[in-house]
């Protein structure tokens, strides 16, 4: 198996050295190199190629919002797992729009950023309980907001895509979306495949946001 290509990019030394120091020990994980802002995270991406990239939300001449969005935009096979902290809930819809596969506090466990790691560099999602709270809280407040009775946006997507999609939003993985529908899960991988394409995003998660924020599966829903 070849080891998992893994930039880190954060503009504090301690989190870096930290970070580098849980990783190094662990045989599948091969750290490529550190980034101190978004800019510098956009530049080593490029050149480095890594795997899955520890992207900070706060960081000078780009935040991380920034970084994951151009970095998505060029090499949307790149998984990208968002660091932030519990204040930081406003922002966190932000980096899921951008792109960005998994979200996990900055206070994390090390088995839990080893875990999503390996996740994401599977093609997968991963995020934190409380983050996915934040989300659906996040969507909640929209949705009571009067603005949001504007007509739906047109979607191409077919009912069964939507009721896939429904699935994922309530928290199904692949293999309980396929026991759900009796499907294969090869099958419910090429309806997520088409829903990607349709939606024009690049994950599970970004899907599920830019569905619920279109209206496509209603919160009260899931």
């Amino acid at each position: 198996m070849e080891p998992i290509k893994v930039l880190i990019a954060d503009d504090h030394g301690v989190v870096r050295e930290g970070l580098m120091a849980l990783l190094q020990t662990i045989e599948v994980i091969d750290i490529v190199g550190v980034a101190k802002n978004g800019v510098d995270a956009v530049e080593k991406t490029k050149k480095l190629l890594p795997d899955v990239i520890l992207m900070d939300l706060r960081m000078p001449c780009m935040d991380g919002v920034e970084a994951t969005r151009q970095i998505k935009r060029q090499f949307p096979h790149i998984g990208i797992i968002a660091l932030t902290i519990e204040e930081e809930q406003q922002h966190i819809v932000d980096f899921v729009l951008a792109g960005a596969t998994g979200y996990l506090l900055k206070d994390s466990d090390p088995s839990q950023i080893i875990k999503a790691i390996r996740t994401i560099a599977r093609g997968d999602s991963l995020i934190h309980p409380s983050i996915a709270g934040k989300i659906l809280a996040e969507f909640s407040l929209l949705a009571e907001d009067k603005s949001q009775n504007r007509p739906l946006v047109d979607h191409d997507l077919t009912e069964r895509e939507i009721t896939v999609l429904r699935l994922v939003a309530s928290g199904q993985s692949n293999k309980e979306v396929a026991n759900s529908l009796e499907l294969s899960e090869k099958t419910v991988k090429n309806h997520l495949r088409n829903i990607f394409h349709k939606l024009h995003v690049y994950d599970r998660t970004q899907a599920v946001v830019l569905a619920i924020r279109r209206g496509i599966i209603p919160l009260g829903k899931l």
